[in-house]
This record gives structure tokens, sequence and C-alpha cells, in this order.
């Protein structure tokens, strides 16, 4: 009996003492989310095919709205935190999220840019003599540098983090400089965000 306690009393201090345990395997892209990218990208390309005003305004905004929040909530809320975490709990995160990650940013990108180029060329925001002309310039300055980072910078660190993780013996060191880097890149892009934000509102108050 005594015996049997002192078992039981070892495998309970064993598992008290690593709660977080190894990383799951995470899949390099979540299957299950694929069918509501097809629905968006379906809908944007129907807009941008029948010039939908309503439905480029919608993807444009929303896309917009969508992106600057994820990359400002990851970059100054979720960044710091992950910061303070041991590299266990870090790469417990990082398995969860990065996938999430490998389909949201891309789609938000191409929905986004695609529904304003064509909501530029629809209001005529792009031809020399409009007043909007040399803002919507600007504008495509600042985006483009964030399309790069993000397709470029973000989503690079973010697969070879998935591609890490699955492998029998992870690197948390590897994972751990990743995932600042992708910390990092997101916060940035978020501030070049507000920049944009102060573009399209003065666009849409001229």
């Amino acid at each position: 009996m005594t015996d049997i306690q002192a078992s039981a009393g070892i495998a309970a201090a064993q598992v008290h003492a690593d709660p977080v345990g190894p990383p799951p395997r995470p899949p390099v892209v979540p299957l299950r989310g694929l069918p509501v990218v097809a629905v968006i990208v379906a809908f944007v390309i129907a807009a941008i095919a029948g010039n939908w005003l309503w439905a480029l305004m919608f993807c444009h905004v929303a896309g917009g709205a969508l992106w600057t929040g994820i990359d400002l909530f990851v970059g100054l809320v979720v960044g710091p935190i992950l910061g303070r975490l041991p590299v266990p709990a870090r790469a417990q995160f990082s398995a969860r999220f990065m996938p999430m990650m490998v389909l949201i940013m891309p789609t938000l990108v191409l929905m986004t840019l695609a529904a304003g180029f064509q909501l530029a060329l629809q209001l005529g925001n792009l031809a020399p003599s409009s007043p909007n002309h040399s803002w919507l310039i600007a504008s495509y300055c600042v985006v483009g540098v964030m399309a790069v980072i993000a397709l470029g910078v973000l989503e690079p660190a973010n697969i070879t983090v998935l591609f890490e993780m699955r492998k029998p013996m992870p690197n948390p060191a590897v994972i751990d400089k990743l995932m600042k880097r992708f910390i990092y890149t997101a916060g940035v892009t978020g501030l070049m965000q507000v920049a944009t934000l102060i573009i399209m509102t003065r666009v849409a108050t001229q």
C-alpha cells in the first residue's frame, strides 16, 4: 500500500513539475479554415467583376480594419505578454496561433488591396486630375511596404515556425527567435496602418 501511494505521489509530482508538456505538432494549414477563405475570395472576385460599390467598400473597410486591428493587437498586446512567458509556453501558444495566421493575414491583405484598388478606379480617385490622387499614391507606397512585410517577412516566419514545430525534436531557440520577428514586424506594420488610416480619412472627407 505504501509503495502504491509513493508511486502515485511521484506521478503527481511529475505532472505538476511539467504542466506545459511538449508542444503539439500543428498543421501548416488548418484545413477547416479553407472553406471560409474560399468564400471570402469568391466574394471579393464577384464584387470586382460586378463593380458592386457597396461590396467593394465593405471588403476594403472590413479587411483594412481587421488587418490594422490584428497587427496592433499582436504587436502591442500579445507581444509583450508572450515575451514574459517561458519558452515551452510560447511554443504551446505558437502551435495554436500560427496556423490560423497562415490563413488570416494573406486573406485580409488580398481582400483589402484588391477591393481598395477597384474602389479607387470606380470612384475616379486614381485620375491625375483628382484631388485625392496624391493621397492615394502615398497610401499605395505605405500599403506596398506593409504588404511586402506581411507576405515577405511575416508569412515565411510563420510557416518556418510551423515546420520547426512539426519536427520530432523542435528547437525552442529557433521558435523563440522567429516568434519575436513575427511579433515585432506585426507591431511595425500596425503602426504603419495608422498612417494609412489618416490618409484614408483624408480621402473620404475630400
